[in-house]
């Protein structure tokens, strides 16, 4: 085959089509989701498959013949993927490919091949497909770098993007715990699209040295104070802004309907007849306490996980939650906001029936530059925190998890 001609590129429309990828191993795993995604109907052949994969066949998503290749195989195919460990039989499925004018991909020797896969990210609308047209050139993890590279710019707006932009709306983005590298791809796109950003005090702020200097930003941690009057004044904002044409982009730490007030946001839209649509982030009282180290559930440990907001004491008459309930709990209990309510919280539990000696940690700026975790015990926990000087924001982890993290700390 003659390989000394640079390749022409071109986009496969793969919706309803038959592709054959030969081999159940970790090269078909990578590929077939892919395959999936872009509408092809996979058959796959092989003998035996990975875990993975079996799970797509069982689901239905791709079609399984359970043996070794056969050319009949390729019958009313579009796409071949030659993907087994085995050189002998991916040069006959190459061939038989070949004979049908069918291109096919050998994953094992790409020269030998008639396609090749390239390093493939998405922004948007916009694909990305890096190739390299020479052996030398063909390195997959500088391909995949410079993909990489360019849907960053893509995403942060370093590179012009011709696609176009969203129309004028809301949409509420979680910005995860603090930590700008936590934010999801979906999230930084819809920040770096928006014409207006309403911002949080606990959103990821280095992100918004990234925005266009034509973007206006809207700190909302300098409202009035006064949690209904400054929730009143948000929805005025973004409604407002979305009525005169802007993209707005509401930007919250965490997650959006994690003790946040983000749905209140959605009914005032929806209220306003304005489009209003919703990016999840990650959750604080879940991510903060895996980045310090600390599984909210273990096997063998905890069954359940509960997430309390300590914003309130026990006893307050607002309060709705069922402190008899919590203490009686055998698993974890994660507290937000709750730093100064916290030894109020934890004298309640022991006198409902928690042990005074169940494992502690506070979590404190969690995946922030400044993040440091203070171990303790229920009944040493209002102590500790004056002694440690902790202030919010923090987490605060209840239960033996702790002690899976930090076994030296919780001797037997």
């Amino acid at each position: 085959m003659v390989t000394d001609f640079p390749t022409y590129p071109s986009g496969l429309r793969l919706a309803g089509r038959k592709v054959v990828v030969v081999g159940g191993g970790q090269v078909a795993q990578r590929r077939v989701p892919g395959l999936i995604a872009a509408g092809a109907e996979v058959h796959l052949v092989s003998p035996e498959v990975t875990p993975a994969i079996e799970g797509l066949i069982g689901s239905g998503e791709i079609a399984w013949v359970a043996r070794d290749f056969a050319e009949a195989d390729l019958d009313g195919a579009w796409y071949v993927l030659a993907a087994t460990g085995v050189v002998e039989v991916n040069a006959h499925v190459g061939a038989t490919a070949d004979r049908l004018r069918i291109f096919c991909v050998r994953a094992d020797e790409a020269d030998a091949g008639s396609a090749w896969t390239p390093a493939v990210g998405r922004h948007g609308e916009v694909t990305v497909a890096v190739l390299g047209d020479r052996r030398a050139n063909r390195d997959p993890r500088r391909t995949a770098a410079l993909r990489d590279r360019i849907v960053e710019g893509l995403q942060n707006g370093s590179l012009d993007d011709a696609a176009p932009k969203p129309p004028p709306g809301v949409v509420l983005i979680g910005g995860g715990p603090g930590d700008p590298d936590l934010i999801t791809v979906a999230g930084r796109r819809a920040l770096m699209e928006a014409d207006v950003v309403v911002a949080d005090r606990l959103a990821p702020r280095e992100l918004l040295g990234q925005l266009s200097a034509d973007v206006e930003i809207v700190d909302v941690a300098k409202l009035p104070r006064g949690r209904s009057a400054q929730q009143a004044e948000i929805n005025r904002i973004i409604v407002a802004a979305a009525r005169a044409g802007k993209r707005v982009a509401r930007f919250k730490g965490g997650d959006n309907f994690v003790f946040g007030r983000g749905y209140e946001e959605v009914i005032a839209c929806r209220d306003a007849g304005v489009p209003v649509t919703v990016i999840p982030g990650l959750s604080s009282p879940i991510a903060v306490p895996a980045i310090a180290g600390i599984p909210v559930t273990h096997r063998g440990v905890t069954h359940e996980f509960t997430v309390v907001s300590g914003h309130l004491p026990p006893g307050h008459p607002e309060s709705l939650v069922a402190w008899d309930g919590v203490a009686r709990m055998r698993g974890t209990v994660v507290l937000m906001m709750a730093v100064q309510n916290a030894p109020a919280i934890a004298a309640t539990l022991i006198e409902l029936g928690r042990d005074a000696a169940t494992p502690v940690a506070v979590v404190c700026d969690g995946t922030m530059p400044t993040e440091r975790t203070v171990l303790t015990r229920l009944g040493t926990l209002a102590a500790d925190l004056e002694e440690h000087g902790v202030i919010a924001p923090a987490i605060i982890v209840i239960g033996d998890v702790v002690t899976v993290a930090y076994p030296d700390a919780y001797p037997t």
